[in-house]
């Protein structure tokens, strides 16, 4: 697989769309940050780590609100052909501040309402609304 996170991001949208309330992931420090933060954020209910070394996976609990989904749209921004990196001047507001952005910095994985406060920039990795 060349992008991992483009399928997490992909898996969440399919599982949405069909009803499921869980969805299994690949696990890595990058993708275990990008759930942490999807968490944090309320988009998803949580998150947890399950199997052992060679066979290990995440399993992301997704969240629906009155019905709806938590999350109504996912966008990859930095693919592995083409980085996109932003500093705290040039990072923008996803849907009016409604969504965030999700960056990896020097600090870890932030959003982009974190990496403003703490003052630091990254690759965008996804936007979330």
């Amino acid at each position: 697989m060349n992008d991992p996170i483009a399928d997490m991001l992909t898996r969440i949208r399919n599982a949405q769309a069909v009803g499921h309330a869980t969805v299994r992931v690949l696990h890595s420090k990058i993708l275990e940050g990008i759930a942490a933060t999807l968490a944090r954020n309320g988009f998803i209910g949580g998150f947890e780590k399950k199997g052992r070394t060679p066979d290990r996976y995440i399993e992301i609990s997704l969240r629906s609100i009155d019905g709806h989904p938590a999350i109504e749209g996912l966008r990859r921004v930095s693919k592995p052909g083409q980085r996109v990196y932003r500093n705290i001047k040039r990072m923008g507001r996803v849907r009016y501040g409604t969504g965030v952005t999700i960056l990896s910095t020097p600090q870890g994985i932030l959003t982009d309402k974190e990496a403003r406060t703490k003052k630091v920039g990254g690759e965008v990795l996804c936007e979330v609304w």
